[in-house]
């Protein structure tokens, strides 16, 4: 597959799986714009697999055991990609390039699909800080790809690109509480649900609409002060860079800020932006970006759930030996 197939099937990829992120993506330099499709053109795949859809829609229920061949699969397959290895899949060979451009982490491409085994085995989680570390699997580790793929090194700032992730993964499960539950997922808090009364498996009830906005917007309450937290690495990135992770902010902050508005109504249909909504988007996050750059941000509250630490000068640790072997 030439350079160039390579990137038209990340755009097709993009332009049917996010057209938030796909908007947001234009504002970034040609080169760096060309890496963070292919990312996300990995990540989509994975996504795709292990809930049975298709470019993020139409996600079915997959037996167990299905589900985990699946997982293993996509070990092996990133494990190659992260090699030397032969690729024939696409998404594997975005990965590959992307991975090698940027000097990954080893450990993070296999963080993404942690977050994807936990849904496989359908953990639940007790309280926040348990979602947080969550949502750090699904979305803050690609948050922390991302920022290296616009040539971010420093801690800090990566933490500030994974507070982003953490952001919209949170944005996100208030969305789409109803959508999940039809396919036996639930990510709310359990402390959450049993302060109001609901049961993991009326979720989806309309009976259950008044108590689930409630509980929407306690996860829409959570997100903010992470966004604000991402918004003070904007001063860090290149100024495109910047205007493209304010811009995709921007549109994921009104989404879930929809959804606190609608109330019991916030499933009654998907929650997005419209085209007007996104090129306002665009200039409100032209705005954040470069004011950033002036404003003084105060240190990351130490409050905030902090993201594992990995040694990038080390192989990853917990290599899926096992589940490459199975998927073999």
């Amino acid at each position: 597959m030439t350079q160039d197939d390579l990137l038209g099937h990340a755009e097709r990829s993009i332009a049917v799986g996010s057209k938030s992120f796909a908007a947001a993506s234009r504002l970034f330099d040609p080169g760096t714009r060309r890496s963070a499709v292919l990312l996300y053109a990995w990540c989509r795949h994975c996504d795709d697999v292990i809930d049975g859809q298709e470019a993020g829609h139409g996600a079915v229920v997959i037996e167990q055991a299905e589900a985990q061949r699946r997982l293993a699969e996509l070990r092996r397959q990133t494990d190659v990609a992260l090699s030397a290895g032969q690729l024939d899949d696409p998404a594997f060979a975005a990965l590959r390039e992307v991975a090698r451009r940027h000097d990954f982490a080893p450990q993070e491409p296999f963080d993404l699909l942690e977050g994807f085994d936990q849904d496989v085995r359908a953990q639940r989680y007790q309280t926040l800080d348990d979602l947080l570390g969550y949502c750090y699997h699904v979305a803050g580790v690609v948050g922390l790809m991302m920022a290296r793929v616009m040539g971010v090194r420093d801690a800090a700032v990566l933490d500030r690109a994974c507070d982003l992730g953490l952001a919209m993964q949170l944005t996100n499960i208030a969305r789409d509480i109803v959508e999940d539950a039809a396919v036996s997922r639930c990510y709310v808090p359990e402390q959450w649900l049993q302060r109001e009364g609901i049961a993991a498996d009326q979720m989806d009830s309309p009976a259950q609409r008044q108590a689930l906005a409630r509980v929407a917007e306690a996860l829409v309450a959570a997100a903010e002060p992470y966004y604000a937290s991402a918004e003070a690495g904007l001063a860090a990135l290149p100024w495109r860079s910047a205007w493209a992770v304010a811009t995709a902010a921007q549109v994921y902050r009104g989404i879930g800020l929809k959804v606190r508005a609608r109330g019991s109504r916030a499933w009654d249909t998907r929650c997005s932006t419209s085209k007007g909504e996104k090129l306002l988007a665009v200039a409100t996050g032209l705005w954040r970006a470069l004011s950033a750059r002036w404003r003084r941000h105060p240190p990351r509250d130490s409050a905030l759930w902090q993201r594992p630490q990995h040694d990038a000068s080390k192989g990853r640790p917990g290599a899926p030996e096992a589940a490459l072997a199975a998927a073999r």
